[in-house]
């Protein structure tokens, strides 16, 4: 780290939780002359970048599909774009922390100063920025604000709040995943973490609509993270859950989850089938959906038995998690999307990263039904790369 970026840091740590952004303005118009900074954040729907404390009249959304932001967010690289009627150039810098796709960073140089250094300095700033806006987002909901593009149902609120992120990588795998109605979700969610010999993913939909699904799924995610920080093992993580639920509703209401551990070095996955989520892999060109013993939803019983089914993971394999919001959505013509659309979609979206990919599918899921539907949908993708063999 040069003294340069320590002092960066330092400034920017300093700043308020939400006046990053004029910090960072400052320091890069005192040190590269930069004559315009904006941040743009990915809003819940992965649909438009929103600007961040935006100037008056420039307060409008952009696509992530046909603007030169957009394209750096779907690419991940920096991009340049000269100005109109001058020799500045913008450059446009992805703000990613471990994999979550948070924004874009639009820093306008004069064209002298617009060189490959000044580049990989702007790419460090946006780095920073995105690392620093995660820890401010405990202080403030200055950001949370702006991302949204329309009012968050109460239940979907408590959803979003409940994620870990929407995307991570590492050098095993990577995994992305996205709800929808994004503004409106009530039931269906997803959690991660992993440390250095396990990845655990859960899928969780608790039954009902609005903030009775919500409430369940909370105290099921929440009820699996004890479970899974108390060390239990994936059968003990599902036997947990599953009391807590009961205890609290007597089996008149229960959450369908699908609970998956990876063993970093060997690529040995356990799962536990619990209710409705359904688990398909691409392997090479091949789709398919794979088998699972099907296990009774958390909470329907008192003191279910749990066991963990196990399979393999090869390098270059993609899982797919989908909810029955998924599976289950027909066509106008009243096919239904897992028995034929499902798979398509999956091949067609085999050149997408992990994070791009569930919302890729959902949109064709959307394409598929063509109508408007209040149904909860969900999709997580995990590509595994698996840890290299020890030389």
């Amino acid at each position: 780290m040069t003294q340069r970026d320590d002092v960066l840091g330092r400034s920017v740590r300093a700043a308020a939780p939400y006046a990053l952004v004029d910090r960072v303005r400052d320091v890069l118009a005192a040190s590269h002359g930069a004559t315009r900074v904006q941040l743009f954040l990915a809003d819940y729907g992965a649909t438009v970048l929103t600007p961040y404390d935006p100037p008056p009249g420039q307060e409008q959304p952009l696509s992530l599909y046909n603007s030169p932001e957009g394209r750096a967010f779907g690419s991940q690289e920096p991009r340049e774009q000269q100005v109109r009627h001058g020799d500045a150039v913008d450059h446009h810098l992805p703000v990613t922390v471990r994999g979550e796709r948070t924004g874009i960073l639009s820093v306008r140089l004069p064209g002298d100063r617009s060189t490959p250094e000044a580049v990989d300095e702007l790419t460090h700033v946006a780095d920073l920025l995105g690392h620093e806006i995660l820890v401010a987002e405990r202080d403030t909901d200055a950001y949370q604000r702006a991302r949204r593009i329309a009012r968050l149902t109460l239940a979907a609120e408590m959803q979003w709040q409940l994620l870990p992120a929407r995307a991570c990588t590492a050098d095993e795998f990577a995994i992305g995943a996205q709800l929808e109605p994004a503004y409106a979700i009530h039931g269906d969610n997803f959690d991660w973490a992993f440390d250095a010999r396990h990845l655990t993913v859960a899928v969780t939909n608790g039954m009902g609509e609005g903030i009775e699904a919500s409430l369940l799924s909370n105290l099921a995610v929440n009820a699996l993270r004890n479970a899974r920080r108390s060390g239990l093992d994936l059968a003990g993580q599902a036997a947990l859950a599953d009391q807590a639920l009961y205890e609290q509703h007597r089996g008149a209401s229960h959450v369908s989850t699908l609970l998956m551990r990876f063993e970093l070095a060997t690529g040995r996955a356990e799962v536990v089938d619990a209710g409705s989520p359904q688990l398909w892999r691409r392997r090479g060109r091949t789709v398919e959906r794979v088998p699972l013993e099907a296990q009774l939803p958390l909470g329907m019983f008192e003191e279910s038995h749990y066991e963990a089914q196990e399979f393999e993971l090869l390098p270059g394999d993609r899982l797919l998690m989908v909810s029955d919001g998924v599976y289950d959505a027909l066509s106008p013509d009243g096919e239904q999307y897992s028995e034929r659309a499902l798979a398509r979609a999956i091949s067609s979206t085999g050149l997408l990263p992990a994070a791009t990919a569930p919302r890729a599918l959902l949109r064709a899921l959307a394409e598929f039904r063509v109508a408007e539907t209040a149904d909860d949908a969900l999709v997580v993708c995990l590509d595994w790369t698996g840890r290299p063999a020890q030389s």
